[in-house]
């Protein structure tokens, strides 16, 4: 019974980020962006879960894989597609590429052994959050601008950039020293500015990622 406990949190993850599409293709933007955290949370417990009990499997990896595509990345896609119609943007189908990088992102992934410290490209779920928090902007996107933001996250998500990975092996300073520098200034950060800030959570985290890398390369 227990081997399905990660596999059954996996797939509320998928069935949040199918409600969330519904609401997004109805025009209701704001809440695309609470399904987007909701749906997170339950990715980052269907890992934890399949840890605690040691119950990873193959098809428990291929199931987190589909569920992300839909939440982390058509959902984001349909998003971005809404906001430019609505913008009447003849280019509409611009937000198309995200849905595509974000396959490719996964699959990457899949194949790919060394990102257990740390990622190579964008997450899909920060580049969903990055997107749909795009909403809280306190002044108004224009349809080129959209674009390319759509454009931007799709190479994000495929770059060859290393960025933190926050999985944290012990609680201590100095073997997470970027990761809980990352997250005190998150959470500073947003008590300072607190929804305005949203948006820029993620490219906090894209400059830290770097700016943490370079400190480490030079050292």
């Amino acid at each position: 019974m227990k081997q399905q406990i990660p596999n059954a949190l996996t797939c509320i993850n998928l069935a949040i980020g199918c409600v969330g599409i519904y609401y997004t293709l109805t025009g209701q933007n704001p809440e695309a962006f609470y399904f987007v955290i909701a749906a997170g949370l339950f990715d980052f417990l269907d890992g934890f879960a399949a840890r605690i009990l040691n119950v990873q499997s193959e098809i428990g990896k291929q199931l987190d894989s589909l569920s992300d595509l839909v939440s982390f990345g058509l959902l984001p896609t349909f998003f971005m597609l809404q906001w430019l119609i609505q913008s009447d943007c003849q280019y509409f189908w611009v937000a198309i590429i995200i849905a595509v990088f974000s396959a490719i992102r996964l699959a990457k992934f899949n194949v790919d052994d060394t990102q257990s410290d740390s990622f190579q490209g964008l997450p899909t779920p920060a580049n969903a959050i990055m997107l749909t928090s795009l909403i809280f902007i306190p002044f108004e996107l224009y349809e080129y601008t959209l674009i390319s933001i759509c454009i931007f996250s799709a190479i994000l998500l495929v770059s060859p950039v290393r960025l933190i990975a926050l999985k944290f092996k012990s609680a201590g300073w100095k073997e997470n020293e970027e990761r809980w520098i990352l997250i005190m200034g998150v959470i500073a950060l947003l008590a300072l500015f607190q929804l305005s800030f949203v948006p820029f959570v993620i490219p906090f985290y894209i400059v830290v990622s770097i700016s943490s890398f370079l400190i480490r390369r030079k050292a």
